[in-house]
């Protein structure tokens, strides 16, 4: 037997790992999961935990649904990688196929990479060589939201806000011109032929504080990136696959963007996948018999076998089982359960789109609002003593549980965030 195997999994962790977003100097040990089922984590140590935050915001079905596991397994047997430069398989060409059909309109061709972040910097890429394409190299500049967030590769971490997760690289990061929804259209005016793209989450802004904007606000950027002449980036890595109500929250809004970012949802969250969806006027800038101006990008495992089979799996349920309607009914009646704090002076604001509800609180007397708001880690720690697991984003504690979460799991999340609003 292996001689660290005397020692918990929380010690040997503590050993050895480095873990995400995490300040190893102040933050208490892990918790150590055993299993997952559903809409539940099932601890080491016993306890059991409402999974409210989808295993951040990628588990989309519950844990272990039986037709993305049997996918898995299927596939695995059948083949399990090969490259996806010069040969191609019946998964990956079936996803793309299933995703441009259920997408908005316009979108034509599917980039797979690995993760949200990746789907981020293959849009971006393709809207600048596009650019570059067309002789006008000079249109470097990218428009994004205040307070965006797209991912922690290094083009990514540019068009995110940098306060407070990217200050130490701004100076490798490169020029990002940032405005309020309403202010887009101002902002392209000024950079004029300068303007590479538009990036934003649609209507919910995620680890920003899970701030929302309205459908009007989309369709004006729409707009504005239509009478400028630029693409419009919609990253719906988040926001994807229901968790506003809609399909895509483009959907909502009655929006098509020119390069649409998905990740997390795709394979309800079991396996890492991702995907950049593109019009066809992106795809032919790069359409050529000049090899030089192919779209340099790729990955080991672009369009991984097993994960397009999940992801099949995964859109099966999502139609079978009507599944942004059932996270929009989860999101509506947790925030029935926190209705009555509107009007409390602890709560800056509660609000919803679709199954994403956030309760946005009003931090202590010297403490600072925002992520490193110190109420955040004690917040996160009296969840986890209430059998929930959410992690606040600062003082802003949000719920976004998966499919399968019971009213009775759906009505304990929303009585935890009732009682920690109320500490």
């Amino acid at each position: 037997m292996s001689p660290h195997r005397s020692k918990s999994l929380v010690d040997r962790d503590l050993a050895c790992c480095w873990h995400p977003y995490t300040q190893h100097g102040a933050e208490v040990p892990p918790f150590a999961v055993a299993r997952a089922q559903g809409a539940e984590l099932h601890l080491e140590d016993g306890r059991v935990l409402i999974d409210a935050i989808s295993s951040w915001w990628a588990t989309l079905h519950g844990h272990g649904h039986p037709a993305l596991v049997d996918a898995m397994t299927r596939q695995a047997r059948t083949l399990d990688h090969v490259l996806f430069a010069g040969a191609t398989h019946a998964p990956a060409v079936e996803l793309c196929e299933r995703l441009i059909a259920a997408a908005p309109p316009g979108l034509a061709r599917v980039f797979f990479s690995d993760d949200g972040s990746t789907a981020v910097e293959v849009a971006m890429k393709m809207a600048y060589q596009r650019w570059v394409h067309a002789g006008e190299p000079r249109r470097t500049v990218f428009v994004a939201l205040e307070g965006g967030y797209h991912g922690d590769t290094f083009g990514a971490m540019a068009v995110g806000d940098p306060d407070p997760f990217f200050r130490a690289f701004e100076p490798l990061l490169f020029e990002v011109r940032r405005a309020k929804p309403t202010g887009v259209g101002e902002l392209l005016a000024e950079l004029g032929s300068s303007a590479c793209a538009v990036i934003v989450e649609p209507l919910v802004q995620g680890a920003g504080g899970m701030v929302m904007h309205s459908e009007a606000d989309l369709r004006a950027i729409r707009a504005a990136c239509d009478a400028h002449g630029v693409p419009l980036i919609a990253d719906e890595v988040m926001t994807g696959f229901g968790r506003t109500g809609a399909l895509f929250a483009c959907e909502r809004a009655g929006v098509a963007p020119d390069l649409m970012c998905i990740a997390k949802g795709l394979t309800g969250g079991m396996l890492p996948l991702a995907a950049t969806l593109a019009t066809s006027d992106v795809f032919d800038a790069f359409r050529s018999t000049d090899r030089g101006k192919a779209f340099f990008h790729g990955h080991t495992f672009t369009a991984h076998p097993i994960g397009c089979a999940v992801a099949l799996a995964s859109l099966d349920v999502v139609e079978a089982e009507g599944t942004p309607s059932k996270l929009g009914a989860i999101g509506a009646r947790i925030e029935d359960g926190l209705a009555d704090l509107r009007d409390d002076e602890r709560v800056l604001e509660l609000r919803r789109t679709g199954g994403i509800v956030a309760l946005e609180l009003r931090p202590p007397a010297g403490d600072a609002a925002g992520y490193l708001a110190q109420l955040g880690p004690r917040l996160r720690a009296a969840a986890i003593e209430r059998g929930v697991l959410l992690r606040p984003l600062g003082n802003v504690l949000y719920a976004l549980p998966p499919a399968c979460t019971s009213d009775a799991q759906a009505d304990a999340i929303a009585r935890a965030m009732r009682e920690l609003a109320l500490l």
